[in-house]
């Protein structure tokens, strides 16, 4: 596929109670939103229904957006170790998703995302929501969640071009 061609790309915020996703649409340098929302599991649901529901939203969000690629964002480290498994089931249920769906997944830090999205590696979260909101104005004011599954996508139409050529420049010299 070329650079100037359409691509959709599907960004993803993993969290074990609520899991941000956002579509947009990359034609080159121009990017269009497309859609945005969270897939959260009923209160009271067991670990596994949680799972289950995350995993069974994003499969709808696939399925009615068809997305080429996939950017999401990288757990960061909890202090708790509990916390930090329950974070990585939760990742892994978003990981799956897209996977079965024969989907390209790039996954990226915290820090790059903010960087690509904001200009500074440690911005706050307000900060991303407003330049998610500059950067793709018919998003409008999208919640926390999904604002950043937007970022990581945002971020994803940015790298994309340079993650292929490392790909290219690494199999030429295998």
């Amino acid at each position: 596929m070329t650079m100037s061609a359409r691509i959709r790309i599907l960004g993803l915020d993993p969290g074990s109670a609520v899991t941000g996703w956002g579509v947009i649409d990359c034609d080159g340098p121009r990017l269009s939103f497309v859609a945005a929302g969270a897939a959260r599991a009923p209160r009271g649901e067991s670990a596994a229904g949680r799972l289950a529901c995350i995993f069974a939203a994003l499969r709808a969000v696939i399925e009615t957006h068809r997305p080429d690629e996939v950017a999401v964002e990288e757990t960061f480290v909890n202090a708790s170790p509990r916390d930090a498994l329950v974070l990585g089931q939760a990742r892994g249920v978003a990981l799956l998703a897209p996977a079965l769906a024969g989907l390209e997944i790039a996954e990226y830090a915290t820090n790059r995302i903010k960087k690509a999205v904001v200009g500074q590696g440690h911005a706050a979260k307000a900060q991303v929501q407003a330049m998610v909101r500059a950067l793709l104005p018919a998003a409008g004011a999208q919640p926390a969640d999904a604002a950043d599954a937007l970022a990581a996508a945002i971020c994803h139409a940015h790298w994309r071009g340079a993650r292929r050529l490392a790909r290219t420049v690494m199999e030429a010299q295998a």
